[in-house]
């Protein structure tokens, strides 16, 4: 991880230094004063001050340098901490809940445990949810999608999902194999869009969802044709 001066355009080509066998996994923009959480698979939160990382010039630093990350637990994502954010957590075998970013935020290297899995299982989403909806029509309007790792995908109100600041949380969808694959926040007035396959990065939004608006913990249906093979929204 490192830290690069300026609000850079992150859509333009930008000829990154990395040491051999390196690559870019994930780019955005924070400021100095922001608070970075690093979401793990075992469901622990991490926190890093952005004036803490180093700077451009070199290649960085490995986040293991800053935190006590265990051997062999997987880093998810990295996210800067915003006033009142939300974020929606969901473990692969398909429970979840909504949680405030100011809940996870860790004092010390060891992280917090936020998520609670059952053996075998892993922290599968971490995604940005939108804030409490003072107003009631905004609210009635927000919604999430989740899709299985069997291409069964089911919608249902965000209001049926609880806030919490930790624990496993409630069924999102029903599997009868395999488990759950992704998940996302989105406006039902909006319909639900995605990322196309190949390089295209063509965005797809499909509008008329009534088939697979359904009661939150069911099975599901197959998603709309063109639907990514990959079965992840981006």
């Amino acid at each position: 991880i490192k830290a690069m001066k300026g609000h850079a355009d992150l859509s333009a080509k930008t000829d990154y230094k990395f040491k051999e066998g390196d690559a870019q996994a994930q780019v955005f923009h924070a400021q100095t004063t922001d608070k970075i959480l690093v979401a793990t698979a075992n469901g622990r939160f991490y926190t890093i001050g952005a004036d803490k990382l180093p700077g451009a010039r070199g290649f960085g630093e490995p986040l293991g340098t800053m935190i006590d990350i265990e051997a062999g637990n997987d880093i998810l994502t990295l996210l800067p901490v915003t006033p009142g954010g939300r974020m929606l957590l969901a473990a692969s075998t398909g429970k979840g809940f909504l949680c405030k970013m100011e809940d996870v935020v860790a004092e010390t290297r060891k992280g917090r445990g936020v998520v609670t899995l059952k053996p075998g299982a892993r922290l599968q989403v971490v995604r940005l949810a939108p804030q409490d909806a003072a107003d009631e029509t905004l609210a009635k309007d927000q919604y999430v999608a989740v899709v299985g790792e069997n291409r069964k995908l089911v919608i249902f109100p965000m209001s049926e999902i609880p806030e919490m600041a930790k624990g496993q949380g409630v069924t999102l969808q029903r599997f009868k194999d395999g488990g759950l694959s992704d998940a996302v926040c989105f406006r039902l007035s909006e319909g639900l869009s995605w990322t196309m396959g190949g390089d295209s990065g063509r965005v797809r939004t499909e509008t008329d969802l009534t088939q697979w608006r359904v009661a939150r913990g069911a099975a599901g249906r197959l998603p709309p044709q063109g639907f990514p093979r990959n079965n992840r929204f981006d």
